[in-house]
């Protein structure tokens, strides 16, 4: 949040990508959720989802969010931050707590989690999310939301997602440097998830896949619940990398082949077609057939995809993704990938876009924008969460205008359970 105009709050999505930083700023009142404006910048500053260079990564969130707030027309002071990286973990758990006075109250949920939290991890690893699978009373299992519901005793079933404490502290301190508050650190494939997904496919269950540049993250809704996440150290930057060797061009040509002229299956392709290659190190441009690009592309895309069908068989929830999969991030801007995806997964796929917002949304109407749409649908959210709560300007003050602390981020469970409510 950063101002407030009239009813309405102004929330900021700041995803940092592998190749990109972008900064999303939606205007949150009781209809809804209305963009205003975004910035879009590249990013050389992180490596696979993880910072390695803060000067160059404060630079491009610095950039990002002036045009971000140029197009707007606000000041953004604070903002919801994305973090990724093959350093998240997926570990389950369970809570148990008694019932207090005989119906389940929001306290009560409250302890649950607590109690499903307390398990040894790492020194260096923190808890960023509780999500909770299912909850249980007394002997009634697959319980969304309990409260209100008569019992003694109330069980859960939960996702516990960790990642290293360098990483997060890292963005946040970028972002910092940039004049900035952190209001929350999210995980970027739930804050995707959220923005692509109709409620009939989190239902009947479904697979999230946000191909990035550096990273492949996969999310799973099963029985209604978020099953499992993982992230896959491989992504578009891979596919980017194979062109430039095998066609022998700079880095940013490969780039730009792969979106414009790219294919990821071969028979697709026209055998006659042919593109032009720039040279390196001064070498002058060539021909080359059309063809010869996606035969660079296809084996590496059908490795990423190889490795995601493995990963979702491996968790036994397969079976019960009925809606199939939903491919979003940079990285399926490549034409064939649904396809081709269909093929190795054996399931339906689809394009995922951000959806359930308004105002200037062709600004946002594109996979690569999954996440930071999601991220400004999770702070407005937490923001409703907070008056549902009626913590006022306390919620404000400790939450919002103070940096973020590793133990304000152990504390986001519950404030991830009202998203959660709110999705389902």
């Amino acid at each position: 949040m950063i101002s407030t105009v009239e009813n309405s709050e102004i929330v900021v999505g700041l995803d940092i990508g592998t190749t990109k930083v972008s900064a999303v700023v939606g205007e949150v009142d009781e209809d809804g959720i209305t963009i205003l404006g975004v910035g879009n910048v590249p990013c050389r500053g992180l490596r696979k989802g993880v910072v390695s260079n803060v000067d160059w990564t404060t630079r491009s969130i610095a950039e990002a969010i002036e045009a971000a707030q140029t197009m707007a027309g606000v000041e953004i002071r604070t903002v919801y931050a994305g973090v990724c990286g093959s350093h998240i973990r997926c570990q389950p758990s369970d809570g148990v707590a008694a019932i207090g006075g005989g119906e389940v109250t929001p306290t009560d949920v409250d302890r649950v989690l607590e109690g499903a939290r307390a398990i040894p991890i790492d020194a260096d690893r923190q808890i960023l999310h509780v999500l909770p699978h299912e909850f249980i009373v007394d002997n009634q299992d697959g319980i969304r939301d309990p409260v209100g519901m008569s019992g003694v005793r109330l069980g859960v079933h939960v996702n516990l997602i960790t990642a290293a404490s360098s990483p997060v502290q890292n963005v946040i301190r970028c972002a910092e440097r940039c004049g900035l508050t952190v209001a929350d650190v999210v995980l970027e494939p739930l804050a995707s998830a959220d923005s692509v997904l109709s409620e009939d496919e989190k239902e009947i269950g479904v697979a999230v896949i946000d191909i990035g540049g550096g990273t492949t993250d996969v999310l799973l809704y099963a029985d209604g619940g978020i099953g499992h996440v993982s992230v896959i150290p491989v992504g578009g930057n891979n596919v980017t990398a194979d062109i430039a060797a095998g066609l022998r061009t700079p880095m940013g040509e490969a780039e730009r082949l792969k979106r414009k002229v790219g294919c990821a299956l071969g028979r697709m392709v026209d055998d006659a077609e042919e593109i032009e290659v720039p040279g390196v190190g001064g070498h002058l441009s060539r021909t080359a057939p059309r063809r010869l690009l996606s035969d660079i592309i296809e084996p590496r895309v059908e490795e990423i995809f190889a490795v995601i069908r493995n990963r979702v068989e491996d968790t036994g929830l397969y079976d019960q993704l009925s809606a199939g999969a939903v491919l979003t991030g940079g990285g399926v801007l490549i034409e064939g990938m649904i396809e081709f995806a269909e093929e190795i997964l054996g399931m339906p796929v689809r394009l995922g876009t951000p959806i359930g917002v308004r105002g200037i949304t062709q600004l946002v109407d594109a996979p690569q924008y999954a996440t930071g749409v999601g991220l400004v649908q999770y702070g407005a959210s937490a923001l409703a969460d907070a008056r549902g709560r009626d913590l006022g300007s306390s919620y404000h003050e400790d939450t919002l205008e103070s940096p973020v602390s590793e133990e304000r981020i152990a504390r986001s469970g519950s404030r991830f359970l009202s998203w959660l409510r709110a999705a389902f």
